[in-house]
């Protein structure tokens, strides 16, 4: 072995390496990325979980049992309910994760250890079942006596007899992981699929010497990438047909809501996923670049989606993040309308955020495509 040659070799793949910024950007970036989204975006200890409390009660000692809640840091007040039936459609609407419902005659059912207060949880989430959990073990200041005697400090908070806050989950009381698991697999397969297929698309017809040809003919921009997303929304629709069979016949996973609005929320998600995958593309020098930059798409989309973990216990900056990831607002169409029964329009900020982002990738796909043919 001659050290001079290898120690030549060395230096070569070294300066190499300093010309590929992309290869230098995953080397640098995915250490960071990772260490980041880990370290400050990922938390199991779910805390301001969105609620609604409604209190037909009224009273002084309702209100402090409220305020008490409150104070636990569990959840946190995103909209008004009056009655447990408005709390019921707010949960569907996937609007809160927890709701609250103190009964009129909440002093009585608290004097007779009868249930005093119900908790109603999206179960759908079997993390925020067991945050949720917490507030049956909240301590509770009692009112003070007819008789206006003070109680010591000690006696002020005392622990909520046995029984009288009851956890009622829905959509998945036994708990099953796989059937949340499943709705959201379809939104991971279709983002690694549809992104990956389209971001070597237009790569590929350069490689292949087909772009010259593509040029001469008289398809416009917009024909062509049009022309190549049409085919793999196919196979997009085909791969979620797929999931869903299996998700049923395997893990018996329900679908609650109409089968048609599943199909235009995994449809809208294949847009979306496409259009990303254009743009990739035209910004890729190669088939290899093309995969390497979609992997900076998919390491957040899982981890920040609420796939993996909570989406209530991230940090406000990481939801401001995700929430530009279509994933995310795929997974509250999907499990709202498998899971939940939810119609798709009654989920309309999702599924606007979807069009939208389908709308802006294809025009910048479009027009970066544009000016490279220039």
């Amino acid at each position: 072995m001659n050290l001079r040659r290898l120690f030549a070799v060395l230096v070569k793949e070294f300066r190499q390496m300093r010309r590929d910024r992309m290869t230098l950007a995953m080397i640098i970036g995915i250490p960071i990325m990772q260490l980041i989204l880990f370290g400050y975006a990922i938390n199991l200890n779910l805390r301001h979980l969105p609620a609604a409390i409604a209190d037909e009660a009224g009273t002084s000692a309702s209100r402090q049992m409220v305020m008490d809640m409150l104070a636990t840091g569990v959840i946190e007040p995103v909209a008004d309910a009056r009655t447990p039936d408005e709390l019921m459609a707010l949960l569907r609407r996937g609007e809160i994760s927890v709701g609250v419902a103190v009964p009129f005659d909440y002093e009585r059912r608290l004097a007779t250890g009868d249930p005093a207060v119900q908790i109603l949880v999206d179960g759908s989430d079997t993390v925020v079942q067991s945050a949720a959990a917490q507030l049956a073990q909240m301590p509770i200041r009692l009112p003070p006596p007819e008789n206006n005697i003070r109680l010591p400090d000690r006696q002020k908070s005392i622990p909520l007899p046995q029984g009288s806050v009851s956890i009622v989950s829905f959509y998945n009381p036994q708990r099953v992981s796989a059937i949340n698991i499943v709705p959201g697999l379809i939104g991971i397969i279709l983002t690694m699929t549809m992104v990956m297929f389209t971001a070597v698309a237009i790569v590929r017809e350069r490689e292949r010497g087909n772009m010259e040809l593509l040029i001469a003919t008289p398809v416009s921009s917009a024909e062509l990438m049009i022309g190549k997303v049409v085919p793999y929304g196919l196979i997009g629709l085909i791969q979620t047909s797929l999931i869903l069979l299996l998700g049923t016949l395997l893990f018996q996973v329900p679908i609650r809501g109409s089968l048609l609005d599943v199909y235009i929320a995994a449809l809208l998600l294949i847009l979306a996923n496409l259009a990303m995958g254009l743009l990739i593309s035209t910004r890729a020098q190669s088939q290899f670049q093309a995969m390497q930059m979609t992997f900076f798409v998919f390491l957040p989309s899982i981890l920040l989606s609420g796939f993996m973990f909570p989406f209530d216990g991230m940090p406000r900056a990481a939801q401001w993040l995700a929430e530009i990831l279509p994933l995310t607002h795929f997974l509250r169409l999907i499990r709202g309308v498998m899971l939940r029964g939810a119609g798709i329009f009654e989920l309309w900020p999702d599924l606007l955020a979807l069009v939208a982002f389908i709308a802006l990738m294809m025009s910048f796909a479009i027009l970066r495509f544009t000016k490279r043919l220039d």
